[in-house]
């Protein structure tokens, strides 16, 4: 498949706002990875801003995927600054941390992709192998634009899920991870008023995209009924979804980029101290 064409197959799946289902998963994913754990709990505004937290991530994936070069040049600027001050070392009760470990970069793009294609393929199907191994190659960005290396990020859809079976494998939920997910999935961070009457579903729809040694670990009661529950919910989105017009379907992504374009567009004006 050429360059060209693997770009529009990604670009393809990633303007789907139906993947942000899958936002739940990833952040506990990436908070099972002490070493993310521990740089979240102790630097990010996740559990006090939850919502703008989740809006950055978000402004820089769609720069990284869908932006032209200047975009995502400086979206990539302005994570590297938000990083700059995350790092520790290692204590009794656990590892050191930095923000710019390119492992943990590829651990954090590795957890978009795997629920980016759970989701996918609960809506959509199964996708064929070769737009499969189009969207891992795509994902590799995410990483790549900061500090990882291109050469450790699998180049196809079956050397991902060996790499990924592996690594959920090596997963430690601790304590910190216990008690940002506590924050954010019960509703007690500062969430928006009116969004928490939608914790429920995504509570649900999260523990059902969980591998199941992870879900348990954060202690979610999945019980037989809440599997059907949850499967009822996707196969009703999958019904009604992508039957959406495509401006609807693709507003998350459209949202994002505007927001970061206003960003770039005024970088120049804003004084050196507060970039």
């Amino acid at each position: 498949m050429a360059d060209h064409d693997e770009r529009e197959v990604f670009r393809r799946h990633g303007a789907e706002g139906a993947l942000l289902l899958g936002g739940g998963a990833a952040i506990l994913l990436q908070l099972a990875d002490p070493r993310v754990a521990r740089g979240v709990a102790r630097h990010s505004g996740f559990q006090e801003r939850p919502l703008d937290r989740l809006l950055g991530t978000l402004d820089y994936v769609y720069a990284i995927g869908f932006g032209d070069d200047e975009l995502a040049r400086d979206a990539a600027r302005r994570v590297n600054a938000r990083h700059a001050p995350v790092r520790g070392g290692a204590t009794d009760d656990g590892p050191s941390y930095s923000a710019f470990d390119a492992d943990a970069q590829r651990w954090v793009a590795s957890t978009l992709l795997a629920m980016a294609l759970a989701v996918h393929e609960r809506v959509w199907g199964r996708l064929d192998t070769a737009s499969a191994d189009a969207v891992v190659r795509g994902y590799a960005r995410l990483g790549t634009s900061l500090q990882a290396a291109g050469s450790g990020w699998p180049d196809t859809r079956a050397e991902f899920d060996e790499w990924w079976a592996e690594r959920v494998r090596r997963l430690e939920v601790g304590e910190e991870a216990r008690t940002v997910a506590r924050a954010l999935m019960s509703g007690t961070s500062a969430l928006p008023p009116g969004s928490r009457v939608l914790l429920p579903p995504v509570r649900l729809l999260t523990a059902a995209l969980l591998p199941s040694g992870i879900r348990d670990a954060y202690g979610f009661r999945y019980t037989p009924r809440a599997a059907r529950v949850a499967d009822e919910w996707f196969r009703a989105i999958s019904l009604f979804y992508p039957r959406l017009p495509r401006g609807v379907r693709h507003a998350p992504m459209r949202a994002s980029l505007r927001r970061a374009r206003r960003r770039s567009r005024y970088a120049g004006h804003e004084p050196r101290g507060r970039r």
